[in-house]
């Protein structure tokens, strides 16, 4: 890894991203979300825009700082001091510019540009009237996403490793390494293999979402699995992200 690549000092921006609420993806879907950007640029089918040469080349030669990047803003769950905002507002516009971003920045402002693109498919397909009887599902139906689009990834050892030794990284204001390693530690272990209820359920719980709602959700997971329209829905979102 090149350390010029990691990311310098930064302060958050709170002027946009105001509307954020919680329906985004879990980290899992974010990664498959990453290899569609990488696969796409592979094949040349990102060529025109943002994406300039030394951008695609950025990119594609430091994957593993851009995926490190692009599970970055949710460590906002496991650290004291940061808010969503602190994380999520930090671009002063969400879009697929990474030009003069590092890899890792780059993975952050994917990160929060899928959170919003991943909505926009929900919507389109009328994802949250095909769930209408499983109420405040929205914690469950990402780790379901999670779960159903898993094995389009097939290179979680590598990450695993990666994830449990991360580099030296220039940190927000108000997060500690300590913040940083746990976060990076329990996607480590959540990213070992496929999800089940058993693997959701500490997830959430290490990852303090929803800590006395944990059985509460992994129910609604359940409903969920159940709802073919609203599965079928969720396995679009990553085919359409980019």
């Amino acid at each position: 890894m090149a350390n010029e690549f990691l990311c310098a000092t930064i302060k958050s921006n709170q002027n946009i991203y105001k509307n954020i609420n919680t329906k985004m993806a879990s980290q899992i879907s974010h990664i498959i979300y990453a290899k569609q950007l990488f696969d796409k640029l592979e094949k040349g089918e990102l060529r025109e825009g943002f994406f300039d040469n030394e951008t695609i080349r950025k990119i594609l030669t430091y994957k593993d700082d851009f995926l490190l990047g692009c599970v970055f803003p949710d460590v906002r769950l496991v650290a004291e001091n940061l808010a969503r905002k602190d994380t999520h507002m930090f671009f002063n516009q969400v879009n697929l510019d990474f030009r003069n971003l590092s890899p890792f920045q780059s993975g952050w402002k994917f990160h929060v540009y899928c959170d919003m693109k991943r909505e926009e498919i929900l919507n389109k397909y009328d994802f949250y009237e095909a769930i209408k009887n499983v109420e405040n599902s929205w914690l469950a139906n990402k780790m379901l996403e999670d779960e159903l689009i898993y094995d389009v990834y097939n290179n979680w050892e590598k990450l695993v490793n990666f994830f449990n030794d991360i580099p030296r990284i220039n940190l927000l204001e108000g997060l500690s390494r300590e913040s940083l390693e746990f976060w990076y530690a329990i996607i480590s272990k959540y990213i070992e293999k496929k999800p089940d209820n058993k693997t959701m359920h500490i997830f959430i719980i290490k990852s303090k979402q929803e800590i006395q709602k944990a059985d509460l959700v992994v129910e609604k997971i359940e409903k969920l699995r159940r709802n073919a329209p609203a599965e079928l829905i969720l396995k679009k979102v990553f085919m359409e992200i980019v």
